[in-house]
């Protein structure tokens, strides 16, 4: 009743609407504002030095967050695709597979891009399980070899060397494939039956120790220590960190376990296998922790163990 009067069906959802319109008013006059969200802390100003590694004048490159990134800023100084730069190495210009580009670059590393060179095709038969090669990749689709074991049957011919991209087997592309994917087509081929690799070897250098010659180091924009990386990563943003000693010699173990278990090299997958277990008490807890980050590898759980028991060993200095 209203003074007196029964109210409509269309009174009644009018007065209802406005009590809720003024209940709404009166609940943001009391909701204090919120300030927004701080923006991550930016990275100072870090310039590294880069030259092809087949022989070029030096550049200034810096701005880049993970190896995608870097490869196009090589790429614009020289003007060159970034497709052309099959992988890259720290502080030498040879094919050294000691010195290759991982996930972490130092302060002050020089950096080296090589580039396609020649294209070879070679005809491959197996003659026991595993091919004799170790394989890594760079980052941005491009899966290579890293390591020939001696005497093995990729040893034997003598046209494949360690820096050669893996382009095609028997004429299909796996450009874009990664370094696990990779070994796992070359350890399906069967033996007996001869198959084909299409590679592409690195440019070869000249002996110009002249255009070779490291520039003057500049720390310019930089917060140097003389132990500091800047970490690159597939997912957010790169970091400055100090080398830490731990992480260091598991990260080296871990690589070790990746090649004897999988036949791939892979500091930045090694890296990120010891952070996400570094803190964790127990390996079930460590199990966990590197399935949410690293599931689609489907790690076996006797690697799994290996690799805790690794860690393990070195944070209890038995290594």
């Amino acid at each position: 009743m209203q003074n007196g009067e029964a109210m409509s069906p269309q009174d009644f959802k009018a007065g209802g609407a406005e009590a809720m319109e003024e209940k709404r008013a009166q609940g943001q006059k009391n909701v204090e504002p919120t300030a927004p969200p701080l923006p991550p802390p930016s990275l100072p100003k870090l310039i590294f030095h880069t030259q092809l590694a087949h022989g070029s004048p030096t550049g200034r490159i810096h701005g880049f967050t993970n190896v995608k990134e870097l490869y196009a800023k090589i790429a614009e100084v020289f003007n060159i695709s970034p497709s052309e730069i099959l992988f890259c190495t720290l502080n030498s210009h040879k094919v050294d597979m000691q010195k290759l580009l991982g996930g972490q670059i130092g302060l002050e590393d020089f950096i080296f891009a090589h580039v396609r060179g020649e294209t070879k095709e070679v005809e491959v038969t197996k003659t026991e399980d595993a091919l004799g090669l170790t394989i890594t990749d760079n980052g941005a689709g491009y899966a290579f070899i890293k390591r020939i074991k001696e005497g093995s049957t990729i040893d034997r011919l003598k046209t494949v060397c360690i820096g050669d991209h893996i382009e095609a087997i028997n004429d299909q592309s796996i450009v874009g494939c990664r370094h696990y994917e990779v070994a796992k087509m070359l350890k399906e081929q069967p033996r007996g039956v001869p198959f084909t690799l299409r590679l592409v070897g690195p440019k070869r250098a000249f002996d110009m120790i002249g255009m070779r010659s490291k520039a003057p180091k500049s720390n310019e924009g930089k917060m140097v220590n003389g132990r500091e990386t800047l970490r690159l990563r597939s997912k957010g943003a790169a970091t400055v960190q100090e080398v830490d000693e731990f992480e260091e010699q598991a990260t080296k173990k871990v690589d070790d376990l990746l090649e004897s278990y999988m036949g791939i090299r892979d500091l930045e997958l090694a890296t990120t296998i010891v952070e996400a277990g570094k803190d964790k008490k127990n390996p079930d807890d460590f199990a966990e922790a590197l399935d949410s980050v690293l599931g689609d590898f489907a790690f076996p759980d006797v690697f799994m163990f290996d690799v805790w028991e690794a860690m393990r060993d070195v944070k209890d200095g038995r290594m």
